[in-house]
């Protein structure tokens, strides 16, 4: 009965810290891995360039063939 006793405690120190711990997630929200700069250079770059290599092979591609 004394490990008994002993278990319930251990038990309940550990729901107690679990229910500590989500509430302090809680309050914290969502935090993004990477910053919003830092996000937004990355899509300007890789959209920057797709449209910089289209406008590229499309102009490639008139002056070979002698805008027909």
């Amino acid at each position: 009965t004394t490990s008994k006793r002993l278990a319930d405690r251990k038990i309940a120190r550990f729901e107690k810290n679990i229910s500590k711990k989500s509430s302090e997630n809680s309050k914290k929200g969502y935090a993004y891995p990477v910053g919003p700069i830092v996000l937004g250079f990355f899509v300007f770059v890789v959209v920057g360039s797709c449209v910089f290599f289209s406008l590229f092979q499309i102009i490639r591609t008139a002056t070979s063939r002698g805008m027909a």
